[in-house]
């Protein structure tokens, strides 16, 4: 008997208990909805993820630091030796961390590495304030500006270089700082203040003269004021859904002028002329083989340097844990459905006892019994997985638009992306699953005497 002639009448079996037949294809579908829709929310996270690195770095680049804590992967257990290059940030659980920081030493010496081509220090700065003439003052923080990014601008346009006391303004700024709108912003005047350090020699002098303090004395002896720099505004930023989180706020100059803020505000401290990162870029940096070796230099040479791939995959093991438990409740209900596919291939053999002895009196050969409750447990898993399938597609292409709108991801940034071929390979190992359930009630169809077949009631 040819196999298309086996699957015909396989689905023509299955058509005449149509209530039995749904209702266990249901079973897998309540699977395969799972983990169709697990799919698409990783698929668009992934994106997503993919887009923040995109547009917020330089695959050609390296982020390099003098240590691992900096990573999160350094032990802060153990003392270590002191080190003037040292300096303190604060960790994720709130406390202060010492860390080992670079310094101009160690940038020259980065930059005299092989295969290097340019070294941007990473700087961030907390101003004092922002404001201009006649306006409020607000609180604010100021990066150095990296060419690898392309925000996506309301009003001028990014200089190359930006240079010059130049800023890009974040939107967020624009109605708070009293401009009409993004336009009218362009070319106007901003004041970035920094405070200027505690005056650490002054309140020694005063020590030195007399033994006592008190804390209003040293906070006159150390405050030396705020100095205010002036820059003009060159483009305004739309309001960011693939930056990095928390920078929705930040305002960008260039790598000069973001080194003069920063050697102000840390003149006479121990952070003078400290950085907690560098940007490498490496010559050719796009070719992997080229960007590792580069890598593997600066890490013998004392460095911890990660690449912007290596920042991707520890963004998206978080992703990868989230999936997998998903996976996990979606394929605990798959698993669940294949014994109700036993159960009624077990009915249906049970049932059509002197159908499979007429069938075989007839001349059908026991491989074919077999295959033919084989094929009608493929239809079944075929036909679970795509009513499981094309709910979820339902499902997504309602929901797409109001979590867009939700969570603010920006035009065109979806959480549900479907992609055909996973929905594909997944009604597959459904229709494997269910052949493999099908398996010890086709067995014994195939086994069944067809004289005592024929005499069952």
């Amino acid at each position: 008997m040819f196999v298309t002639d086996i699957i015909r009448r396989s689905g023509r079996s299955l058509r005449q208990a149509k209530a039995r037949t749904i209702l266990t294809a249901l079973a897998i579908a309540v699977g395969t909805f799972a983990l169709t829709l697990t799919l698409a929310a990783s698929n668009g996270a992934q994106h997503f993820v993919n887009q923040i690195i995109s547009d917020n770095f330089d695959p050609a680049e390296l982020i390099v630091t003098n240590d691992e804590a900096i990573f999160g992967r350094g032990d802060t257990s153990k003392p270590k030796e002191y080190d003037v290059s040292y300096g303190s940030i604060a960790s994720d659980a709130g406390a202060a961390t010492q860390v080992k920081k670079l310094t101009d030493t160690d940038i020259a010496k980065i930059k005299a590495t092989d295969g290097i081509d340019q070294v941007r220090e990473g700087i961030q700065l907390n101003l004092q304030y922002i404001t201009r003439a006649d306006q409020k003052k607000y609180i604010g923080t100021v990066q150095a500006f990296n060419p690898s990014q392309h925000p996506e601008l309301l009003a001028g346009a990014v200089p190359k270089p930006l240079t010059g006391k130049q800023l890009l303004l974040p939107e967020g700024f624009v109605s708070a700082l009293g401009f009409k709108d993004a336009q009218d912003a362009i070319g106007k005047s901003i004041t970035l203040a920094v405070r200027k350090p505690f005056n650490q020699d002054a309140i020694q002098a005063s020590l030195q003269q007399s033994q006592t303090l008190s804390t209003e004395q040293i906070r006159q002896l150390g405050e030396t004021g705020n100095q205010e720099f002036q820059f003009t505004v060159a483009a305004v930023l739309k309001k960011p859904t693939t930056s990095q989180p928390g920078t929705e706020l930040y305002s960008y100059i260039g790598n000069p002028d973001a080194l003069q803020l920063n050697d102000f505000a840390s003149q006479g401290t121990t952070d003078y002329h400290k950085y907690l990162t560098a940007y490498v870029r490496v010559k050719d940096g796009a070719d992997k083989t080229k960007l590792k070796a580069a890598q593997d230099k600066l890490k013998s040479a004392g460095y911890s340097a990660q690449s912007v791939e290596d920042t991707q995959k520890f963004l998206t093991q978080i992703i990868g844990v989230l999936r997998g438990i998903v996976v996990a409740f979606g394929a605990i209900a798959v698993i669940a459905s294949v014994f109700g596919i036993v159960n009624t291939m077990y009915i249906s053999v049970l049932q059509r006892t002197r159908e499979i002895g007429l069938m075989k009196a007839l001349g059908m050969r026991k491989r074919d019994i077999g295959r033919l409750f084989r094929f009608e447990a493929a239809w079944i898993g075929f036909l679970g997985g795509i009513i499981g399938s094309l709910a979820a597609f339902g499902l997504g292409m309602v929901l797409n638009p109001w979590i867009t709108k939700t969570l603010d991801l920006g035009k065109g940034n979806n959480l549900l992306i479907f992609k055909f071929p996973q929905v594909a390979a997944l009604i597959l190992l459904l229709v494997l699953i269910a052949i493999f359930a099908g398996l010890l009630p086709s067995r014994k169809a195939a086994k069944l005497d067809p004289i005592e077949a024929l005499r069952t009631e």
